[in-house]
């Protein structure tokens, strides 16, 4: 059995296609959970509700976190740590190995240029604080040789069914309703984006690899130099729009934040926009000999799942 928690988000849908290539015995937990494929089997359960995840994991050979709780400062604080914890301790309790689907926000401020999975931790926003203390506690009982655990990590991600992506809310669905492509930051700095599809197969290639784990892994992401601005304008390319830009100043941030809560939680992370964002997945290309998919590509693909979902509705 191979558990996937958090199984119906953009990640967690295509884990489980994937997934099926390794095994026929696929558990899917969240609150609502929908089959991906036949055989899945579903766990409903409210996964704050931390004396659930034992039982969700139990009888699991691997579990994959790739849950996304509100991105809203206090519930990750309140939230992270002691889900984690629960997670832990099932998959010690369990002999269940653990996969966890990360980002970038606890690397050092200095290394966002050029990431690999070597850069140096060290959290510059209160965000990325919560995130360092996960990939400590994982590594932490790692090192303890009381867990057998993976990071698959992803820089800021797009795809298909991703529908809380900064070029999916912010680019994308602007084009398509007829405005204005909003942008924070310096667009003309580089900014490489991993692809959800490319991400999924290789967190399940990862956890079905002996040998990947007890270390942290970068999924395979473009190595294409692309900025910001060549980014939106793939979208707009697609779409067959001008690609007409609105910069969003950090002040501007703030005061939309009074109005559109998740706004608060962008200005800490800003500096990520204001400097080349390259990461690296070398490692992991060299190890197993897949690269990304190319950005025209996905974006296409990403742009056709958009134009489905904005039909369905």
């Amino acid at each position: 059995m191979q558990t996937i928690l958090g199984s119906g988000g953009a990640i967690g849908i295509p884990l489980a296609k994937e997934l099926k290539k390794y095994t026929n015995q696929i558990r899917l937990v969240s609150r609502t959970p929908k089959k991906v494929n036949e055989t899945d089997e579903l766990y409903p359960i409210d996964v704050n509700n931390i004396t659930e995840i034992d039982k969700a994991i139990a009888g699991s050979e691997v579990v994959y976190v790739v849950i996304g709780f509100e991105y809203n400062l206090s519930v990750w604080q309140k939230t992270w740590p002691s889900f984690m914890k629960a997670v832990i301790d099932a998959c010690k309790a369990h002999h269940t190995k653990l996969v966890f689907f990360d980002n970038v926000y606890m690397y050092d401020k200095s290394t966002i240029p050029f990431m690999t999975e070597t850069s140096s931790i060290h959290a510059p926003s209160k965000k990325g604080a919560v995130r360092q203390q996960l990939h400590e506690m994982i590594m932490t009982e790692v090192e303890k040789g009381s867990l057998t655990a993976l990071i698959a990590r992803s820089a800021d991600f797009y795809g298909p069914d991703n529908n809380n992506s900064a070029l999916k809310m912010m680019v994308a669905d602007n084009f398509m309703k007829g405005k204005k492509a909003q942008a924070f930051g310096n667009i003309n700095k580089i900014h490489t984006y991993t692809f959800t599809c490319d991400a999924a197969k290789a967190t399940a290639l990862l956890g079905n690899t002996t040998d990947a784990y007890n270390q942290v892994w970068h999924v395979p992401t473009t190595k294409e130099k692309i900025t910001n601005k060549q980014w939106i304008q793939l979208i707009a390319d697609e779409l067959k729009v001008d690609a007409k830009i609105q910069l969003v100043p950090v002040w501007m941030i703030k005061i939309l934040g009074l109005f559109i809560p998740i706004m608060k939680e962008f200005p800490e992370m800003n500096y990520q926009n204001e400097q080349d964002y390259i990461f690296d997945s070398t490692k992991f290309e060299k190890r197993f000999g897949i690269e990304a998919t190319a950005p025209k590509d996905g974006i296409r693909i990403f742009i056709e799942n958009s134009k489905t979902q904005n039909t369905i509705r």
